[in-house]
């Protein structure tokens, strides 16, 4: 199978990139993209919760631009260049290292038993000392939590205690639950993120502190 408009994209986007192309294109930098690369990410989130597959697939192509307009602005940095070849050289070598049970002898059982075994690789690849190594502080607090939690539990450490009071265990439940829960915060003029976001780090700096002893 042929991918040839991925060739294509690439040239497109060196030609805006040059001399003679888009002021603006020429003007972008990493930084300034950001913003647009969050935007896509969420429309392209609320395309496959709609079931929209002609949005998904718009909303799929703006994320691959951003993509390869990072890569191209990365072929210019004057010590450490990289283009869009690279990029999936890396991301090719990643997929066969973590999936030894698909591009080597290693056997397993279950989806579980692979996302373990990723983890564990990627601990092993990237020389990491803690279990919260390489979870980005950055994202939103919710997803920092539960990020933070999983590598928690994952790696035989305490984790936060759950509601002393019995409820159901359902993701609708759980929905209702949260949605209480901010309604009580804005209520009291409280910043449920910014609570969230202290609590995650401060949960973090404690697991520092059971892995040292």
């Amino acid at each position: 199978m042929a991918y040839e408009n991925l060739a294509r994209l690439a040239q497109v986007m060196d030609t805006l990139r040059s001399p003679g192309g888009c002021p603006w294109d020429s003007e972008q930098s990493h930084q300034s993209l950001l913003k647009y690369l969050l935007e896509e990410s969420y429309e392209f989130i609320e395309a496959v919760e709609n079931g929209n597959r002609e949005d998904m697939r718009e909303e799929l192509g703006d994320i691959l631009l951003q993509v390869y307009f990072h890569s191209r602005i990365a072929e210019e940095h004057e010590e450490k260049p990289f283009n869009i070849d690279d990029v999936a050289k890396a991301i090719i070598e990643k997929l066969i290292s973590r999936h030894p049970h698909v591009f080597s002898d290693a056997k397993v059982d279950s989806s579980a038993e692979v996302l373990e075994n990723w983890e564990e690789i990627k601990r092993k690849e990237k020389s990491r000392t803690s279990a919260h190594d390489g979870v980005p502080t950055g994202q939103p607090s919710l997803a920092l939590a539960s990020k933070l939690i999983y590598r928690a539990s994952k790696n035989e450490l305490s984790t936060p205690e759950h509601p002393k009071e019995k409820i159901e265990v359902s993701e609708a439940v759980l929905g209702d639950q949260l949605l209480s829960l901010i309604s009580w915060a804005i209520a009291n003029n409280l910043d449920p993120e910014v609570a969230l976001r202290k609590a995650a780090l401060k949960y973090r700096d404690a697991m520092s502190q059971e892995e040292s002893g």
